[in-house]
């Protein structure tokens, strides 16, 4: 039987572009609030097409010694030129990046996974240290 983490798929942000990339600090202090951003597409430009788009992205965090993860935030990108006139002639396009506020109590690693309608899930991790 498979298993949904064996769908995921991850490779280097910078020759790929459907990886979703963090862009958050290396470390932080306790209980302070910091930004951290999810795009996807960063160096290479994803489509967001009504045929070929990002549907969502998650975000994840888990404590170092910690036995789970915990999720930060779900967002969905439901705007891809749809429209009544046809394919791609709509008003209105949402771009796959979201920045999401949070802070934390103990060192972890935040996970990143997004969803493309075309080449299915993929995923990125990035070590966040407390001081």
């Amino acid at each position: 039987m498979s298993k949904i983490g064996e769908q995921f798929q991850s490779a280097d942000w910078k020759a790929e572009k459907h990886v979703p990339v963090i862009d958050a600090p290396d470390s932080v202090k306790a209980d302070d609030n910091f930004t951290v951003t999810v795009s996807v597409g960063k160096e290479i430009a994803h489509p967001n097409t009504t045929e070929h788009h990002i549907s969502w992205v998650q975000l994840f965090f888990k404590p170092e010694g910690g036995k789970f993860t915990h999720q930060v935030g779900s967002f969905e990108f439901s705007a891809h030129g749809e429209s009544a006139e046809g394919a791609n002639a709509g008003p209105v396009y949402t771009h796959h990046s979201v920045t999401a506020s949070l802070k934390i109590k103990k060192p972890g690693t935040l996970f990143a996974a997004s969803l493309c309608n075309i080449h299915g899930l993929w995923e990125s991790s990035k070590e966040i240290k407390v001081i």
